[in-house]
């Protein structure tokens, strides 16, 4: 049967009507989400919580040659670490040929072609909004137990490969259960550590009635920032999903305008300009990758039961064995990276006509998938940068690490995912700096322009996401 062109025309929406509704929900979603930011119920009940939970849920790990993982085994074939399931992940090399002048090199490197999931469940609780957190012990944390998303887990996770319990709440975010979308978009893993790994990074309201099961809680973003504060408590997960959220109202009428016109107003440089940047840099630093045998790579060795570059600095990787209790599965065996020294990543930020600006660098990194994405201002192992000559060790290292006190407004030692990293930690520091000058791949970006920009995948690196979310736990996405 056919429709006349005045009911056709009545059925499809007009496009005004959406990007209003569109930049009404953004409003009211920043409104709501500076609402339970503004929120810090007393944290004092959460310290007996963490130390009762860490009675019922606790790893043990022990280090153990890697030829003696049960379960896992170097293939004489490929060359690489691998499960004899198949699943999970493999250690494999890597051979990397910068574009241009740099010289090519050898290193591990993960290789989990799974995309996994990271999701936070919400809900209102008394009319604010509340996260439910996950206390997660993993066999890679220094302390025990960290506060991670609802849900985070691996495909071989939560399709059953290890044969253990199904993961808590994941029908919120398989679509399963009723739940409205907040964010959802896949991000990357460290480039220097994941070949093309990515994430799935959701955050899902529920109007549902939901109980926190044990070793879960729920939790105002306004704790959650305070929490960031607490050394090597807020796992890297959660801050890349929290990064990932929309930004909350600054209280600086900016929420207001919905365009990139009128937000570029406030840049130093506008969004089209940046982007325009990113993808020249991303055409630069092409690199040429090829996996390669491990025993190939030309300045690494097995020795003492575990693989290691000559110099005895970088990374190694290990291999442990893992005694759980409160987890879906109860004893495994697995390699981790373990990093030598501990890492800085710092943001350099500035008031800049009116609006706060963040300093970024583009950094190409082999393990990503196009090539390079927005890094921190600084991001390496201080240890390994004096090391250097002055002329090679990164912009600004100096400057931001030394920085005077009333200078430093953020400044806590927090740990890398404790899945695949043994102990593995980075300085997170927030810096406020004159408006220092834009070297060759640096630039002044708005938190707006960020916040864009986390609304797509394989822009901000893991680390840009982990600082970022640290800068806007200070106040509202501004400076306290």
């Amino acid at each position: 049967m056919s429709t006349s062109p005045a009911a056709q025309a009545a059925t499809v929406p007009m496009p005004h009507k959406t990007a209003h509704n569109t930049a009404h929900n953004r409003r009211t979603m920043a409104r709501r989400i500076a609402e339970t930011a503004r929120t810090v119920p007393d944290l004092a009940g959460l310290e007996q919580t963490l130390k009762d939970t860490g009675e019922r849920v606790f790893t043990a790990t022990e280090t153990v040659p890697l030829d003696r993982l049960d379960g896992w085994h170097f293939d004489r074939n490929s060359g690489f670490i691998v499960h004899e399931s198949g699943g999970f992940f493999s250690v494999e090399g890597l051979q990397v040929t910068p574009s241009g002048s740099g010289g090519q090199w050898g290193q591990p490197i993960i290789n989990q072609p799974e995309t996994g999931v990271l999701g936070f469940l919400v809900r209102e609780i008394d009319g604010i909004p509340h996260f439910l957190a996950q206390l997660k012990a993993e066999p890679g944390n220094r302390n025990g137990l960290q506060i991670s998303p609802t849900v985070q887990a691996t495909r071989s996770n939560y399709t059953g490969v290890h044969g253990g319990r199904r993961v808590p709440y994941l029908e919120f975010f398989q679509g399963q259960a009723p739940r409205q979308v907040i964010a959802d978009v896949r991000q990357s893993e460290q480039g220097a550590r994941f070949l093309r790994k990515r994430n799935r990074n959701m955050i899902v309201e529920t109007v549902e009635p939901v109980e926190a099961r044990d070793g879960f809680v729920w939790l105002t973003l306004g704790q959650l920032n305070r929490l960031l504060a607490v050394e090597d408590l807020v796992n890297m997960d959660t801050r890349s999903v929290l990064a990932c959220l929309p930004l909350e109202d600054d209280g600086s009428g900016a929420d207001g305008m919905d365009s990139p016109t009128d937000r570029d107003r406030l840049a130093l440089h506008p969004l089209v300009d940046v982007l325009s940047w990113i993808t020249e840099a991303r055409t630069r630093h092409e690199m040429r990758v090829r996996t390669s045998r491990l025993d190939e790579l030309a300045e690494w060795e097995f020795s003492r039961g575990r693989l290691r570059h000559l110099t005895g600095g970088q990374f190694e990787v290990i291999g442990v064995r893992v005694e759980a209790v409160g987890r879906e599965v109860g004893r495994w065996c697995q390699p981790m990276f373990r990093d030598s020294s501990l890492g800085l990543l710092a943001l350099a930020v500035n008031r800049i006509q009116g609006q706060l600006h963040v300093l970024m660098q583009v950094r190409a990194e082999p393990g990503l998938g196009d090539a390079a994405e927005l890094a921190p201002t600084v991001q390496c192992a201080p240890d390994d940068a004096a090391r250097l000559p002055p002329e090679e060790r990164p912009p600004f290292l100096d400057l931001l690490q030394n920085a005077p006190a009333d200078a430093v407004r953020f400044d806590t030692t927090l740990s890398d995912e404790g899945g695949r990293f043994y102990h593995t930690r980075n300085r997170h520091l927030v810096v406020e700096t004159e408006c220092l000058p834009e070297p060759p791949g640096y630039r002044w970006l708005t938190l707006r322009q960020l916040e864009e920009l986390t609304l797509h995948s394989n822009y901000l690196n893991m680390q840009a996401r982990s600082a970022l979310a640290c800068l806007r736990s200070l106040s509202h996405g501004g400076l306290r």
